[in-house]
């Protein structure tokens, strides 16, 4: 894993050296930059060595007659093979990194080698031949890309942070996207924070020649079958992802360097623990312990990653936080991410993370993505029983709307049936895409200032979900278009992000085994009835790994890898909402209505709302405006040939 950086369109090499600087955290190990004056094009790269580590593997990569140049960051799983295929064609390496086969791998098929591609990666190649640069991201985008983009200029990079050195415009706040940071807590779609910088989607080529976008395409697709192709057998089912899974732990297990794995002690971190540990018998395992006591909707983890530990034989290192982490080291949280995520959890991925790195471990396996892939989340299950409701006439529909706003938000029950009913009155799309939602717009809007209110008056927070499920049905299930949206949004906008730019600001890669694109397109093939079985939730990946742990690990109930946060806000950070969303601050920024935030607060604190991760995204945004808006002290940025 490391960091990529470039651009093209008539920047300097000082502003290029200044952008690969910044990304020195994702790639401690090792830097280089390529620069072209007469094509005005510079790439930069920042490595953490994995796969061979000498020389060979140093980047910039330039192939044997210099007419192309890579940079890239990730991991390709199925190297070895295709390392075979392009020797049998007579290319000739001189190392043993999969950055070479990617290179040669381009050389032998042009860009249409993303396709052949079954790994993690964000990828920049510039080929001298046609004076093009072609910027790509994986299939699920477990590796983030940004960029900016004019009539004169692209730029792109790992982070945000990097690319403010190739940006020319002073940042200015998305407020589009800042009401979607407030709705779901995350940002789905092309936006960020700052309104000239963009991401890269998943599965996404974007061609550049002469600094202008000339091409957009989508050089992969989620999976979306339809149910009459799909597996028949529940065994048969069982057994292909039992195989499948233990496939994609073996590939993504390959490296130069010790490997060790999360252990939350949930179903997903479990399973990859339980086939990695058939790999390697000295696996190191890693897990958070929240010191003060829980939530009230909060199962604890840590005896169950215990159990786990200990029935597999596995060592187990185990990180306690508190409050006072979470305070302490909230800015730096924020910082890192680029984004205001409103999720104490990153800061569970850097704690993890660091602790990997000081015992000499820098590859992490994760259980990432399994409930994106079977179900598992809430939402699932409130799909599944859909049936016994959706049935009545809009109007009652909205009643039942209207009844859940009203329950007590103190208590879980009355904070779990209004997140069910909420746009009940909605139905297709919008009911699918009204599950992700954190907050309803409707109390979200009265806490804008009355300038973000009419930017964002004509703004549907869900819009990129919409579109992205538009004239896609084709008699495919509510629950894969729910699957795909997870995928596609939740994996890609919230849960990656974080866990990407978390573990690598300590210098460490995570892979993500549940996402192996061979897994991936397994799972878009088994029915709903093997996914959401009753209440059973994953059934067919609980039935796979039964052979390997115990049934209480396997059958537990679902719990977040997170923190107590609504604990945390009400009383020991309290100190702290007060301090950086006081009135004043509030009233600087401009952003939000500083009585009615004033109100929210109150009302948290007395139980009457349960607003704890509205409180906390506030936080969020505020903190990211203060680093990237007040704080940016970035040199202006030189134009060459200008």
């Amino acid at each position: 894993m490391c960091g990529i950086v470039g651009f093209s369109g008539g920047l300097d090499k000082a502003s290029l050296v200044k952008a690969t600087d910044a990304l020195t955290h994702r790639g401690p190990d090792d830097k280089g930059t390529f620069y072209t004056e007469a094509q005005s094009v510079g790439l930069g790269h920042t490595r953490l060595s994995i796969m061979d580590l000498s020389a060979m593997g140093h980047q910039p990569m330039v192939c044997s007659d210099q007419s192309v140049i890579l940079v890239f960051n990730g991991e390709i799983y199925n190297f070895q093979l295709l390392r075979f295929e392009l020797v049998e064609k007579g290319y000739i390496f001189k190392g043993s990194s999969d950055t070479e086969v990617v290179l040669n791998m381009y050389l032998e098929y042009g860009i249409a080698c993303l396709s052949k591609l079954n790994g993690i990666f964000g990828l920049a190649f510039f080929d001298c031949r046609s004076e093009k640069l072609f910027v790509a991201r994986d299939a699920l985008g477990v590796k983030p890309v940004y960029y900016f983009s004019n009539d004169e200029l692209f730029s792109f990079s790992s982070e945000i942070k990097s690319l403010l050195a190739l940006v020319p415009d002073e940042l200015e706040p998305d407020h589009e996207s800042l009401q979607r940071y407030m709705t779901f807590l995350w940002c789905p779609g092309v936006g960020t924070p700052v309104k000239s910088i963009r991401k890269v989607l998943p599965g996404e080529l974007i061609s550049v020649t002469g600094g202008k976008v000339t091409a957009k395409e989508q050089w992969y697709r989620l999976p979306q079958t339809k149910n009459s192709k799909k597996i028949i057998s529940g065994d048969d089912a069982v057994m292909r992802v039992r195989q499948s899974l233990s496939a994609a732990v073996e590939r993504q297990m390959v490296a130069d360097v010790p490997v060790g794995a999360f252990l939350s002690g949930g179903l997903d971190s479990s399973a990859i623990v339980a086939l990695a540990s058939q790999k390697a018998s000295d696996l190191s395992c890693f897990t958070i312990e929240p010191v003060g006591g829980s939530d009230d909707d909060v199962v604890e983890d840590l005896p169950y990653a215990i159990k786990v530990a200990g029935h597999l034989g596995v060592d187990l290192q185990i990180v306690k936080i508190d409050s006072n982490n979470l305070a302490n080291d909230l800015v730096e949280m924020v910082w890192q991410l680029d984004e205001p995520l409103a999720d104490p959890a990153p800061l569970n991925v850097l704690y993890i993370s660091r602790l990997a790195k000081e015992r000499g471990i820098k590859v992490l396996l994760s259980g990432s993505g399994g409930d994106d892939l079977f179900t598992g989340y809430r939402r699932h299950l409130a799909l599944r029983y859909e049936g016994l409701w959706s049935w009545l006439p809009p109007i009652a529909r909205q009643g039942l709307e209207r009844f859940s706003i009203n329950l007590d938000q103190s208590k879980t029950i009355g904070r779990r049936l209004s997140r069910l009913f909420n746009n009940a009155g909605a139905s297709g799309d919008e009911r699918l895409s009204a599950y992700f939602a954190w907050v309803r717009r409707d109390d979200i809007e009265p806490l804008f200032s009355p300038e973000m209110r009419n930017a964002v008056k004509s703004i549907r927070p869900e819009q990129p979900m919409l579109d992205f499920l538009a004239g896609g049905d084709n008699g495919v299930s509510p629950m894969d278009r729910m699957l795909t949206l997870e995928q596609r949004f939740f994996l890609a906008d919230h849960n990656l992000i974080y866990t990407d730019k978390m573990s690598m600001a300590a210098g460490v890669e995570v892979r993500v085994p549940f996402l192996d694109l061979d897994l991936v397109e397994l799972a878009s093939s088994i029915p709903d009835k093997f996914k959401q079985k009753g209440r059973i939730g994953k059934w067919v990946l609980k039935k796979a790994m039964e052979p390997y742990l115990p049934h209480d690990i396997i059958y537990r109930p679902k719990t977040g890898f997170g923190a107590p946060l609504r604990r945390w806000i009400k009383y020991d950070l309290r100190d702290l909402v007060s301090d950086i969303l006081s009135e004043q601050s509030i009233q600087r920024r401009g952003l939000f209505d500083a009585k009615n935030v004033k109100q929210l607060i109150n009302d948290n604190d007395s139980g009457r709302r349960d607003s704890a991760y509205t409180i906390f995204s506030l936080l969020c945004i505020e903190i990211w405006c203060r680093k990237f808006i007040d704080g940016n002290r970035r040199p202006n940025v030189k134009l060459a040939n200008v």
